[in-house]
Protein backbone atom coordinates (compact mmCIF):
# COMPACT_ATOMS: atom_id res chain seq x y z
CA UNK A 1 0.00 0.00 0.00
CA UNK A 2 1.30 3.70 -0.94
CA UNK A 3 2.11 5.91 2.36
CA UNK A 4 -0.94 8.33 1.86
CA UNK A 5 -3.92 5.53 1.97
CA UNK A 6 -2.00 4.23 5.62
CA UNK A 7 -2.09 7.10 7.04
CA UNK A 8 1.82 6.79 7.23
CA UNK A 9 2.78 9.99 5.66
CA UNK A 10 0.04 12.32 7.45
CA UNK A 11 1.49 10.56 10.80
CA UNK A 12 5.50 11.66 9.72
CA UNK A 13 4.35 15.19 8.57
CA UNK A 14 2.89 15.93 12.27
CA UNK A 15 5.76 13.89 13.94
CA UNK A 16 8.17 16.39 12.46
CA UNK A 17 6.43 19.57 12.60
CA UNK A 18 6.32 18.63 16.12
CA UNK A 19 9.80 18.34 16.40
CA UNK A 20 10.25 21.28 14.78
CA UNK A 21 7.97 23.36 16.09
CA UNK A 22 9.78 22.72 19.53
CA UNK A 23 13.50 23.12 18.29
CA UNK A 24 13.48 27.12 19.10
CA UNK A 25 13.16 26.02 22.89
CA UNK A 26 13.98 22.40 23.43
CA UNK A 27 17.06 22.36 21.62
CA UNK A 28 19.08 24.37 23.86
CA UNK A 29 17.70 23.11 26.97
CA UNK A 30 18.69 19.67 25.74
CA UNK A 31 22.19 20.76 24.70
CA UNK A 32 22.55 22.54 28.33
CA UNK A 33 21.47 19.31 29.87
CA UNK A 34 23.80 17.36 28.04
CA UNK A 35 26.70 19.50 29.53
CA UNK A 36 27.27 22.03 26.69
CA UNK A 37 27.28 25.52 27.38
CA UNK A 38 28.55 29.15 25.98
CA UNK A 39 26.91 32.24 24.80
CA UNK A 40 26.50 30.64 21.56
CA UNK A 41 23.41 28.49 22.52
CA UNK A 42 21.34 31.76 22.91
CA UNK A 43 21.74 32.06 19.01
CA UNK A 44 19.82 28.62 18.32
CA UNK A 45 16.53 30.48 18.28
CA UNK A 46 16.87 31.00 14.80
CA UNK A 47 13.52 29.00 14.13
CA UNK A 48 11.07 30.76 16.67
CA UNK A 49 9.79 32.98 13.85
CA UNK A 50 8.56 29.88 11.99
CA UNK A 51 6.82 27.75 14.99
CA UNK A 52 3.54 28.77 14.20
CA UNK A 53 3.74 27.29 10.83
CA UNK A 54 5.53 24.30 11.92
CA UNK A 55 2.77 24.14 15.03
CA UNK A 56 0.15 24.54 12.35
CA UNK A 57 1.56 22.05 10.08
CA UNK A 58 1.64 19.44 12.89
CA UNK A 59 -1.62 20.09 13.39
CA UNK A 60 -2.54 19.39 9.75
CA UNK A 61 -0.97 16.53 9.35
CA UNK A 62 -2.73 14.89 12.93
CA UNK A 63 -5.72 15.79 10.98
CA UNK A 64 -5.23 13.49 8.55
CA UNK A 65 -3.32 10.93 9.84
CA UNK A 66 -6.70 11.24 12.37
CA UNK A 67 -9.15 10.67 9.53
CA UNK A 68 -6.86 7.78 8.25
CA UNK A 69 -5.50 5.90 12.13
CA UNK A 70 -9.43 6.71 13.63
CA UNK A 71 -11.31 5.15 10.22
CA UNK A 72 -13.71 2.22 10.73
CA UNK A 73 -12.17 -1.05 9.84
CA UNK A 74 -15.38 -1.81 7.47
CA UNK A 75 -13.68 0.70 5.04
CA UNK A 76 -10.77 -1.20 4.69
CA UNK A 77 -11.13 -4.12 1.84
CA UNK A 78 -10.00 -7.43 2.90
CA UNK A 79 -6.34 -7.71 2.26
CA UNK A 80 -5.53 -4.20 2.77
CA UNK A 81 -2.88 -2.83 5.36
CA UNK A 82 -5.88 -1.21 7.44
CA UNK A 83 -7.52 -3.90 7.59
CA UNK A 84 -4.98 -6.27 10.08
CA UNK A 85 -6.12 -5.69 13.44
CA UNK A 86 -2.12 -5.29 14.44
CA UNK A 87 -1.18 -2.27 12.19
CA UNK A 88 -4.37 -0.30 13.01
CA UNK A 89 -3.18 -0.58 16.57
CA UNK A 90 0.49 0.55 15.63
CA UNK A 91 -0.80 3.30 14.08
CA UNK A 92 -2.97 4.18 16.51
CA UNK A 93 0.17 4.32 19.19
CA UNK A 94 1.99 6.23 17.23
CA UNK A 95 -0.85 8.54 16.45
CA UNK A 96 -1.02 9.20 20.26
CA UNK A 97 2.84 9.69 20.50
CA UNK A 98 2.41 11.89 18.01
CA UNK A 99 0.26 14.01 19.17
CA UNK A 100 1.63 14.01 22.75
CA UNK A 101 4.90 15.78 21.34
CA UNK A 102 2.75 18.37 19.21
CA UNK A 103 1.29 18.89 22.80
CA UNK A 104 4.96 19.45 24.37
CA UNK A 105 5.54 21.51 21.17
CA UNK A 106 2.62 24.01 22.01
CA UNK A 107 2.87 24.15 26.14
CA UNK A 108 6.52 23.75 26.01
CA UNK A 109 7.38 27.89 25.58
CA UNK A 110 4.55 28.19 28.26
CA UNK A 111 6.17 25.72 30.87
CA UNK A 112 9.65 26.80 30.69
CA UNK A 113 9.56 29.70 32.68
CA UNK A 114 9.21 27.40 35.59
CA UNK A 115 12.73 25.74 35.23
CA UNK A 116 14.71 29.02 35.09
Amino acid sequence: MSAPQSGRAALMTGGLAAILASTCCLGPLVLVALGFSGAWIGNLTMLEPYRPIFIGAALVGLFFAGRRVFRPATACKPGEVCAIPQVRRTYKVLFWIVGALVLVALAFPHVLPFFY
